[in-house]
Protein backbone atom coordinates (compact mmCIF):
# COMPACT_ATOMS: atom_id res chain seq x y z
CA UNK A 1 0.00 0.00 0.00
CA UNK A 2 1.56 3.23 -1.09
CA UNK A 3 -0.32 6.46 -1.65
CA UNK A 4 1.20 10.19 -2.30
CA UNK A 5 -1.59 11.10 -0.76
CA UNK A 6 -0.48 10.20 2.96
CA UNK A 7 1.70 12.94 2.32
CA UNK A 8 -1.02 15.93 2.58
CA UNK A 9 -0.94 15.99 6.35
CA UNK A 10 1.38 18.12 6.97
CA UNK A 11 2.15 21.66 8.69
CA UNK A 12 5.06 24.21 8.20
CA UNK A 13 6.12 24.08 12.19
CA UNK A 14 8.60 20.89 12.87
CA UNK A 15 7.22 17.92 14.03
CA UNK A 16 8.38 14.68 13.96
CA UNK A 17 5.61 12.79 12.96
CA UNK A 18 6.00 14.53 9.34
CA UNK A 19 5.75 13.74 5.39
CA UNK A 20 9.24 13.62 4.99
CA UNK A 21 9.09 10.08 6.94
CA UNK A 22 7.42 8.84 3.96
CA UNK A 23 8.02 10.71 1.05
CA UNK A 24 11.55 9.24 0.04
CA UNK A 25 10.49 5.89 0.99
CA UNK A 26 7.36 5.74 -0.99
CA UNK A 27 9.26 6.54 -4.09
CA UNK A 28 12.18 3.79 -3.45
CA UNK A 29 9.71 1.62 -2.64
CA UNK A 30 7.66 2.42 -6.35
CA UNK A 31 10.74 1.59 -8.22
CA UNK A 32 12.33 -1.22 -6.04
CA UNK A 33 9.34 -3.42 -5.87
CA UNK A 34 7.35 -2.73 -9.02
CA UNK A 35 7.62 -6.05 -10.54
CA UNK A 36 7.94 -8.20 -7.20
CA UNK A 37 4.74 -7.28 -5.77
CA UNK A 38 1.40 -5.61 -6.01
CA UNK A 39 1.07 -1.92 -5.37
CA UNK A 40 -2.86 -0.32 -4.43
CA UNK A 41 -3.91 2.91 -4.00
CA UNK A 42 -5.76 3.72 -0.89
CA UNK A 43 -9.69 3.90 -0.60
CA UNK A 44 -11.42 6.12 1.90
CA UNK A 45 -13.10 4.38 5.15
CA UNK A 46 -16.46 4.70 5.09
CA UNK A 47 -18.05 6.53 8.31
CA UNK A 48 -19.24 3.56 9.78
CA UNK A 49 -15.58 1.56 9.59
CA UNK A 50 -14.54 4.37 11.48
CA UNK A 51 -17.48 4.37 13.98
CA UNK A 52 -16.91 0.76 14.89
CA UNK A 53 -14.12 1.81 16.75
CA UNK A 54 -14.53 6.13 17.59
CA UNK A 55 -17.22 7.99 18.81
CA UNK A 56 -18.88 10.52 16.74
CA UNK A 57 -18.43 13.57 19.27
CA UNK A 58 -14.62 12.64 18.93
CA UNK A 59 -15.39 12.86 14.97
CA UNK A 60 -16.86 15.80 14.80
CA UNK A 61 -14.51 17.40 17.38
CA UNK A 62 -12.06 16.53 14.82
CA UNK A 63 -13.60 18.12 12.09
CA UNK A 64 -14.38 21.31 13.99
CA UNK A 65 -10.08 21.38 14.88
CA UNK A 66 -9.40 20.89 11.98
CA UNK A 67 -10.55 24.16 10.55
CA UNK A 68 -9.19 26.28 13.32
CA UNK A 69 -6.33 28.53 12.86
CA UNK A 70 -3.89 26.69 15.49
CA UNK A 71 -3.16 23.29 14.30
CA UNK A 72 -2.21 21.80 18.05
CA UNK A 73 -6.01 23.41 19.28
CA UNK A 74 -6.80 19.90 19.79
CA UNK A 75 -3.59 17.98 21.09
CA UNK A 76 -0.12 19.55 21.92
CA UNK A 77 1.16 16.31 19.60
CA UNK A 78 -1.13 15.63 17.36
CA UNK A 79 -1.74 18.80 15.27
CA UNK A 80 -4.71 18.83 12.78
CA UNK A 81 -5.54 20.67 9.90
CA UNK A 82 -7.69 21.24 6.43
CA UNK A 83 -5.84 18.01 4.64
CA UNK A 84 -5.53 15.46 7.99
CA UNK A 85 -9.58 14.08 8.62
CA UNK A 86 -9.51 12.84 5.12
CA UNK A 87 -5.49 11.45 5.12
CA UNK A 88 -6.70 9.95 8.04
CA UNK A 89 -9.42 8.07 6.83
CA UNK A 90 -7.03 7.04 3.72
CA UNK A 91 -4.78 5.73 6.11
CA UNK A 92 -7.70 3.23 7.54
CA UNK A 93 -8.82 2.79 4.03
CA UNK A 94 -5.60 1.55 2.66
CA UNK A 95 -5.56 -1.12 5.85
CA UNK A 96 -8.89 -1.86 4.65
CA UNK A 97 -8.02 -2.09 1.37
CA UNK A 98 -5.22 -4.77 1.97
CA UNK A 99 -7.42 -6.38 4.43
CA UNK A 100 -9.44 -7.26 1.73
CA UNK A 101 -6.91 -8.24 -0.82
CA UNK A 102 -5.73 -10.77 2.01
CA UNK A 103 -9.16 -12.43 2.86
CA UNK A 104 -10.35 -12.91 -0.61
CA UNK A 105 -6.84 -14.70 -1.55
CA UNK A 106 -5.20 -12.21 -4.06
CA UNK A 107 -2.22 -11.46 -1.06
CA UNK A 108 -0.96 -13.61 1.18
CA UNK A 109 0.93 -10.60 3.25
CA UNK A 110 0.29 -7.22 3.19
CA UNK A 111 2.16 -4.35 4.30
CA UNK A 112 0.71 -0.98 4.54
CA UNK A 113 2.87 2.05 4.11
CA UNK A 114 0.86 4.80 5.60
CA UNK A 115 1.03 7.66 7.50
CA UNK A 116 -0.19 9.16 9.96
CA UNK A 117 -0.07 6.48 12.91
CA UNK A 118 -3.01 4.87 14.88
CA UNK A 119 -2.34 2.71 17.79
CA UNK A 120 -2.24 5.81 20.55
CA UNK A 121 -5.86 6.75 19.36
CA UNK A 122 -8.53 5.78 21.37
CA UNK A 123 -12.21 5.46 20.51
CA UNK A 124 -13.19 9.08 21.91
CA UNK A 125 -9.63 10.72 21.79
CA UNK A 126 -6.76 11.10 19.42
CA UNK A 127 -3.37 11.32 20.45
CA UNK A 128 0.17 10.58 20.09
CA UNK A 129 0.10 11.86 16.27
CA UNK A 130 -2.51 9.27 15.81
CA UNK A 131 -6.14 10.38 14.39
CA UNK A 132 -7.78 7.19 13.66
CA UNK A 133 -6.88 3.83 15.30
CA UNK A 134 -5.80 2.20 11.87
CA UNK A 135 -5.08 -1.39 12.99
CA UNK A 136 -8.60 -1.38 15.19
CA UNK A 137 -10.57 -0.10 12.29
CA UNK A 138 -9.35 -2.86 10.81
CA UNK A 139 -9.96 -5.81 13.15
CA UNK A 140 -13.18 -4.46 13.84
CA UNK A 141 -14.26 -4.41 10.20
CA UNK A 142 -12.87 -8.01 9.24
CA UNK A 143 -14.97 -9.13 12.34
CA UNK A 144 -18.30 -7.29 10.74
CA UNK A 145 -17.56 -7.97 7.37
CA UNK A 146 -15.77 -11.72 7.27
CA UNK A 147 -17.00 -12.60 10.79
CA UNK A 148 -13.39 -13.61 12.10
CA UNK A 149 -13.38 -14.21 15.62
CA UNK A 150 -10.01 -14.81 16.86
CA UNK A 151 -7.67 -12.39 15.25
CA UNK A 152 -4.04 -11.48 16.83
CA UNK A 153 -2.44 -8.52 17.04
CA UNK A 154 1.13 -7.74 17.59
CA UNK A 155 2.38 -4.29 18.54
CA UNK A 156 6.32 -4.09 18.39
CA UNK A 157 6.46 -0.34 18.71
CA UNK A 158 8.61 1.05 21.09
CA UNK A 159 5.63 2.68 22.27
CA UNK A 160 2.64 1.15 24.08
CA UNK A 161 -0.89 1.01 21.95
CA UNK A 162 -3.09 2.54 24.57
CA UNK A 163 -5.60 3.09 22.21
CA UNK A 164 -5.55 -0.53 20.62
CA UNK A 165 -5.44 -2.11 24.04
CA UNK A 166 -9.20 0.25 25.42
CA UNK A 167 -10.67 -1.28 21.84
CA UNK A 168 -10.28 -4.85 22.88
CA UNK A 169 -9.86 -4.77 26.11
CA UNK A 170 -13.04 -6.76 27.32
CA UNK A 171 -13.22 -9.00 24.15
CA UNK A 172 -11.81 -12.79 23.35
CA UNK A 173 -12.39 -12.39 19.81
CA UNK A 174 -8.79 -10.00 19.60
CA UNK A 175 -5.37 -11.10 21.47
CA UNK A 176 -3.31 -8.00 21.48
CA UNK A 177 0.62 -8.81 22.31
CA UNK A 178 2.31 -5.66 23.02
CA UNK A 179 6.66 -5.27 23.64
CA UNK A 180 7.31 -1.70 24.14
CA UNK A 181 9.80 -0.22 26.24
CA UNK A 182 8.57 0.84 30.02
CA UNK A 183 7.73 4.38 31.18
CA UNK A 184 7.80 5.82 27.89
CA UNK A 185 4.81 7.50 26.58
CA UNK A 186 1.92 6.87 26.79
CA UNK A 187 3.09 5.48 30.33
CA UNK A 188 0.40 2.70 29.93
CA UNK A 189 0.74 -0.90 29.21
CA UNK A 190 1.73 -2.59 32.40
CA UNK A 191 2.12 -6.32 32.75
CA UNK A 192 -0.92 -6.76 35.02
CA UNK A 193 -3.05 -4.81 32.49
CA UNK A 194 -4.40 -8.71 30.79
CA UNK A 195 -7.88 -7.58 29.97
CA UNK A 196 -11.32 -7.42 31.81
CA UNK A 197 -14.46 -9.46 30.99
CA UNK A 198 -14.43 -11.82 28.63
CA UNK A 199 -11.12 -10.61 27.47
CA UNK A 200 -9.24 -11.44 30.72
CA UNK A 201 -6.35 -12.78 29.86
CA UNK A 202 -5.99 -11.83 25.61
CA UNK A 203 -4.25 -8.65 26.89
CA UNK A 204 -0.44 -9.72 27.09
CA UNK A 205 1.73 -6.63 27.93
CA UNK A 206 5.42 -7.09 28.07
CA UNK A 207 7.37 -3.54 29.00
CA UNK A 208 11.13 -3.83 28.82
CA UNK A 209 14.01 -2.50 29.48
CA UNK A 210 15.79 0.58 27.65
CA UNK A 211 18.79 -0.80 26.17
CA UNK A 212 17.06 -4.58 25.58
CA UNK A 213 17.76 -5.32 22.01
CA UNK A 214 17.86 -8.08 19.50
CA UNK A 215 18.24 -11.07 21.59
CA UNK A 216 15.96 -10.35 24.20
CA UNK A 217 13.10 -9.14 22.05
CA UNK A 218 13.70 -11.69 19.87
CA UNK A 219 13.58 -14.12 23.15
CA UNK A 220 10.13 -12.33 24.38
CA UNK A 221 8.91 -12.69 21.11
CA UNK A 222 9.84 -16.11 20.03
CA UNK A 223 8.49 -17.57 23.00
CA UNK A 224 5.32 -16.17 23.67
CA UNK A 225 4.16 -15.97 20.28
CA UNK A 226 4.88 -19.87 19.70
CA UNK A 227 2.72 -20.93 22.39
CA UNK A 228 0.16 -18.78 22.09
CA UNK A 229 -0.11 -19.20 18.16
CA UNK A 230 -1.06 -23.15 19.13
CA UNK A 231 -3.50 -22.19 21.98
CA UNK A 232 -5.62 -19.62 20.35
CA UNK A 233 -4.99 -20.57 16.45
CA UNK A 234 -5.97 -17.05 14.96
CA UNK A 235 -7.67 -16.39 11.55
CA UNK A 236 -5.17 -13.14 11.03
CA UNK A 237 -2.17 -11.74 12.36
CA UNK A 238 -2.11 -8.10 12.04
CA UNK A 239 1.12 -6.18 13.36
CA UNK A 240 1.16 -2.44 14.32
CA UNK A 241 4.86 -2.25 12.94
CA UNK A 242 6.84 0.46 14.69
CA UNK A 243 9.97 1.16 14.16
CA UNK A 244 10.59 3.34 16.84
CA UNK A 245 12.79 0.97 18.58
CA UNK A 246 15.59 1.16 16.69
CA UNK A 247 19.02 1.97 18.35
CA UNK A 248 19.40 4.85 15.80
CA UNK A 249 16.16 6.42 17.09
CA UNK A 250 16.33 9.43 19.62
CA UNK A 251 12.55 9.11 21.17
CA UNK A 252 13.51 5.52 22.65
CA UNK A 253 16.03 4.00 24.56
CA UNK A 254 15.98 0.14 23.03
CA UNK A 255 18.41 -0.94 20.84
CA UNK A 256 17.01 -2.93 18.25
CA UNK A 257 19.27 -3.57 14.89
CA UNK A 258 17.90 -3.16 11.27
CA UNK A 259 18.26 -6.88 11.07
CA UNK A 260 15.75 -7.85 13.52
CA UNK A 261 12.63 -6.15 11.71
CA UNK A 262 13.79 -9.03 8.75
CA UNK A 263 13.62 -11.61 11.45
CA UNK A 264 10.60 -10.64 13.57
CA UNK A 265 9.50 -10.52 9.92
CA UNK A 266 10.35 -14.07 9.10
CA UNK A 267 9.19 -15.30 12.19
CA UNK A 268 5.42 -13.93 11.98
CA UNK A 269 5.38 -15.37 8.50
CA UNK A 270 6.25 -18.43 9.64
CA UNK A 271 3.58 -18.88 12.20
CA UNK A 272 0.76 -17.46 9.81
CA UNK A 273 1.78 -20.38 7.71
CA UNK A 274 1.38 -23.00 10.10
CA UNK A 275 -1.73 -21.36 11.34
CA UNK A 276 -3.76 -18.73 9.69
CA UNK A 277 -3.48 -19.41 6.16
CA UNK A 278 -0.54 -17.29 5.78
CA UNK A 279 -2.86 -14.32 6.53
CA UNK A 280 -0.39 -11.75 7.77
CA UNK A 281 -0.96 -7.44 7.47
CA UNK A 282 1.60 -5.50 8.84
CA UNK A 283 0.40 -1.27 9.70
CA UNK A 284 3.11 1.16 9.64
CA UNK A 285 2.69 3.21 13.09
CA UNK A 286 6.38 4.83 14.40
CA UNK A 287 9.65 5.27 12.98
CA UNK A 288 11.07 9.01 13.39
CA UNK A 289 14.56 8.96 11.51
CA UNK A 290 13.79 8.80 8.19
CA UNK A 291 17.42 7.26 7.64
CA UNK A 292 16.51 4.18 10.26
CA UNK A 293 12.31 4.27 8.85
CA UNK A 294 13.50 4.26 5.61
CA UNK A 295 16.17 0.58 5.96
CA UNK A 296 14.02 -1.24 8.34
CA UNK A 297 10.56 -0.75 6.26
CA UNK A 298 12.85 -2.30 2.63
CA UNK A 299 13.83 -4.80 5.30
CA UNK A 300 10.65 -5.88 6.20
CA UNK A 301 9.32 -5.68 2.64
CA UNK A 302 12.04 -8.25 1.51
CA UNK A 303 11.54 -10.67 4.19
CA UNK A 304 8.05 -10.70 3.46
CA UNK A 305 8.82 -11.22 -0.17
CA UNK A 306 11.84 -13.99 0.53
CA UNK A 307 10.74 -17.85 1.20
CA UNK A 308 12.73 -19.08 4.35
CA UNK A 309 12.43 -22.80 4.90
CA UNK A 310 15.18 -22.79 8.27
CA UNK A 311 13.56 -22.11 11.66
CA UNK A 312 14.26 -18.91 13.36
CA UNK A 313 16.53 -19.78 16.00
CA UNK A 314 15.55 -18.49 19.44
CA UNK A 315 18.56 -18.13 21.99
CA UNK A 316 18.20 -17.56 25.61
CA UNK A 317 18.52 -14.38 27.54
CA UNK A 318 17.99 -13.99 31.44
CA UNK A 319 17.29 -10.68 31.56
CA UNK A 320 14.09 -11.39 29.39
CA UNK A 321 13.11 -14.37 30.77
CA UNK A 322 12.68 -12.33 33.99
CA UNK A 323 9.81 -10.85 32.47
CA UNK A 324 8.45 -13.81 31.95
CA UNK A 325 9.04 -15.22 35.11
CA UNK A 326 5.99 -14.68 36.94
CA UNK A 327 4.19 -12.96 33.92
CA UNK A 328 0.45 -12.72 34.58
CA UNK A 329 0.35 -14.10 31.23
CA UNK A 330 0.96 -17.60 32.93
CA UNK A 331 -2.44 -17.77 34.15
CA UNK A 332 -4.18 -17.94 31.09
CA UNK A 333 -1.65 -19.40 28.44
CA UNK A 334 1.27 -22.49 28.60
CA UNK A 335 4.37 -20.96 27.86
CA UNK A 336 6.23 -23.96 25.93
Amino acid sequence: MVDDRYLHHAISRPSQENPERLRRLAAIVRDRYRQKCRMYPARTAERVDIEAVHSRFYLDQLRQHAGNADPFSYDRDTYLMEDSFFTAELAAGGCLELADRIMDGTLDHGFALIRPPGHHAEPGRGMGFCIFNNISVTAQYLRRKYHLNRILILDFDAHHGNGTQEVFYDTDEVLVVSVHQRDLFPFTGKADETGSGQGDGYTINMPVFAQFGDLEYTFLLGRVLQSVMEQYLPQIILVSAGYDGHRDETISGTLLSTEWYSLITAMLKQYAHEVCGDRLLMILEGGYNPASLEVSVLTTIDSLLTMRRDKIGIFYSERANQILKNHPLRSCWTLQ
